[in-house]
């Protein structure tokens, strides 16, 4: 669920912070830069684990700050694809579940991954597994809250860097594409199996 990322950057500081620690400064700024922000293609930066090397700062003229450029490693949310996460539902909609794990809430179960036979209830706006025995169905409801565990089968990262000039009517944009402006990071999930789903169902 956690890795260790490499990454590199050059660490901007300014005057006033000269006193300080390179080490401290650098490591403050670090954590201020990435902590708890999605980088395209490697995950949700959680915290800095420690730093690899400190090059030579220089200054850049008309800028009184000094540049050092920095190599380091964060711990990053990153699961990896089959691994089995626990979560609470958050929502839920004719196209599936939402999922939040608290600190990370784009996760998302497509009703084609969810157990079968399974109906979304319009009067509860819950997803239903239809559970069958020999006794007949039982009809198992998704709560919102309840604790869920899943499998990890896709992730997308979208790039949110500006290209060009901002779409000022919405309108014109599909929910999709307004939903996919607002995650650089997502996780599509499955509860499609045995042992998936909510915790109640299996103890």
């Amino acid at each position: 669920m956690f890795v260790l990322a490499e990454m590199r950057d050059t660490v901007r500081i300014k005057p006033w912070l000269f006193s300080l620690d390179i080490q401290e400064a650098v490591e403050n700024k670090l954590n201020k830069k990435f902590a708890n922000k999605v980088v395209h293609n490697v995950g949700l930066c959680i915290v800095l684990y420690d730093i690899l090397s400190i090059g030579d700062s220089y200054i850049v003229p008309g800028d009184g700050s000094s540049h050092t450029p920095v190599t380091f490693r964060f711990v990053v949310f990153r699961p990896f694809i089959d691994e089995i996460l626990l979560g609470r539902i958050r929502s839920c909609n004719h196209e599936g579940i939402q999922v939040s794990m608290e600190f990370f809430d784009d996760i998302f179960i497509p009703h084609e991954y969810i157990q079968q036979p399974s109906k979304f209830e319009e009067d509860e706006q819950l997803w239903v597994w239809q559970y069958q025995t020999d006794d007949g169905t039982h009809d198992m409801f998704m709560d919102i809250n309840e604790e869920i565990r899943f499998r990890v089968v896709d992730e997308t990262f979208v790039d949110l860097t500006p290209t060009g000039p901002e779409v000022h009517n919405k309108d014109q944009l599909s929910v999709e594409e307004q939903e996919i402006k607002k995650s650089p990071y997502s996780i599509t999930a499955s509860i499609s199996e045995p042992g998936l789903g909510l915790l109640s169902w299996w103890t």
